[in-house]
């Protein structure tokens, strides 16, 4: 019996993990080959797996399973030493007729337990920046293909999230030193 009771927590819990906030949508549909590459991270709120960590990228890459391979990398403002955490990312929706996504995925870097990913904004078409959201409003983050986001696009979205009730008084904006990063181009820009 106990479990039992065990076993049903730890549904619910899961499940929990894999929710979308409430007022808040994921994207209907984006291409997740041309979201592959490198992104910076612009402003996140604050989590204790990334506390004290400046120049911050994710990296993702496709997997022979069809999921995503993702690398989240910083630098220890503490250690001066990189941290880099491995893991793997799945679509929970089906794919839509013209073979896009939803942006809605689930996202594991600790064996077989998932968290979501939502992708709630996308600038379309370019897919120069995203905002993305865990199961509840205390997960949230700003990336770009490039170490910084102009103020006007910035400001757009940080209004965006705050309406969606995001706590933005608390973002932290992330330091992304060229000192310290070789900034390489997303895949999606040509070079000459």
């Amino acid at each position: 019996m106990a479990l039992r009771k065990l076993l049903i927590s730890c549904c619910l819990l899961l499940s929990s993990c894999m929710g979308v906030p409430d007022n808040v949508k994921v994207i209907e549909s984006f291409d997740a080959g041309q979201y592959l590459g490198t992104w910076y991270e612009i402003a996140r709120l604050d989590h204790s797996f990334e506390r004290g960590l400046d120049n911050v990228t994710a990296t993702y890459s496709l997997r022979d399973d069809g999921g995503i391979k993702v690398i989240n990398r910083g630098l220890n403002t503490s250690t001066k030493k990189w941290e880099e955490a491995v893991g793997k990312a799945y679509f929970v929706d089906p794919a839509n007729t013209d073979k896009t996504h939803t942006g809605k995925l689930k996202v594991s870097f600790f064996g077989p337990f998932y968290g979501a990913y939502n992708i709630i904004e996308l600038d379309k078409p370019y897919y120069n920046y995203v905002m993305i959201c865990g199961p509840d409003k205390s997960y949230f983050w700003i990336l770009s293909r490039t170490p910084q986001l102009s103020y006007p696009i910035k400001q757009h979205l940080i209004a965006q999230a705050k309406e969606l009730g995001f706590a933005t008084d608390k973002l932290i904006y992330v330091n992304q030193s060229p000192e310290t990063v070789n900034y390489e181009a997303g895949r999606h820009v040509t070079h000459q």
